[in-house]
């Protein structure tokens, strides 16, 4: 009787608070038993004359109220200064299941496992690629905390790329996220809703292979600072952010980002 007081008082105080995810980092959150999450986005990401837009279409099926799978699918327009390509990107396929969750008065916590399988069915001959031509996993961690004002998250990925048919593997990457968000004004579920959201986002790369052999002026770490903002009504949610690059490590002569953005609408049917 306690826990469904307590998730009934959860339920009134906070609304939608428990569909919140993090814009750039891995979120908990699970779309609920039999519920289907929809999802356009796009990210665009520039470094010098370098320039990707991957406009993509998520779908998400709630199996249990603790576990959700889905597909991601991409279409990939690349720059490269010299030349342009696009066309279908590499299909991805995803689930994720929260194995904890801790509920008390107007706070929700919660911790998830997520994998993701990403397929190499974009074209990697064209010039610039637009697919891996590989197979890849990416495997993650997920914590978050949710109250009525306030949240934060943490979470860390490590994506294991395969070798392609040419015998090329670029290298393994290993993702570490802190967000914490506010929700400057405390609205009713039937109102919209604002959080705003500031990330911390480091990446590390390995360096590349090609037939075993270690390819120079590959791998390294960068830091991003990325602010963004959650906006919802009900079942209808717009996400978006940018990533400003605050330090550079990247090994040998490579060229840093210049910054990334990512915009995401989302449906819960």
């Amino acid at each position: 009787m306690k826990r469904i007081v307590v998730g009934m008082v959860w339920a009134v105080l906070a609304g939608g608070a428990a569909a919140h995810d993090p814009i750039f980092g891995l979120g908990p959150h699970v779309v609920y038993q039999g519920g289907i999450e929809i999802a356009p986005e796009v990210h665009v990401e520039e470094k010098g004359p370098e320039l990707e837009v991957e406009p993509a279409l998520e779908l998400t099926y709630g199996i249990t109220g603790d576990w959700a799978a889905g597909i991601s699918i991409p279409y990939v327009w690349k720059r490269d200064g010299v030349a342009e390509a696009n066309g279908l990107g590499d299909l991805a396929l995803f689930t994720k299941y929260r194995f904890w969750r801790h509920d008390t008065l107007g706070v929700q916590q919660s911790a998830a496992l997520a994998l993701k399988l990403v397929a190499g069915t974009g074209d990697s001959r064209t010039a610039p690629p637009v697919g891996s031509g590989a197979t890849d996993l990416v495997a993650g961690l997920a914590y978050g905390y949710e109250s009525r004002r306030w949240y934060r998250w943490a979470s860390l990925r490590y994506r294991f790329n395969g070798r392609n048919s040419a015998g090329f593997q670029r290298g393994d990457k290993i993702k570490l996220d802190l967000v914490g968000g506010v929700r400057p004004w405390l609205t009713g579920y039937r109102e919209p809703d604002t959080v705003l959201l500031l990330e911390l986002n480091l990446e590390h790369g390995f360096a590349h292979e090609r037939h075993g052999r270690t390819i120079p002026d590959t791998g390294g770490t960068e830091l991003f600072v990325s602010p963004g903002v959650f906006w919802t009504l009900r079942n209808f949610a717009v996400k978006a952010g940018v990533q400003i690059p605050v330090v550079n490590a990247l090994d040998g002569a490579q060229r840093p980002s210049d910054y990334r953005a990512k915009l995401v609408l989302e449906w819960h049917l």
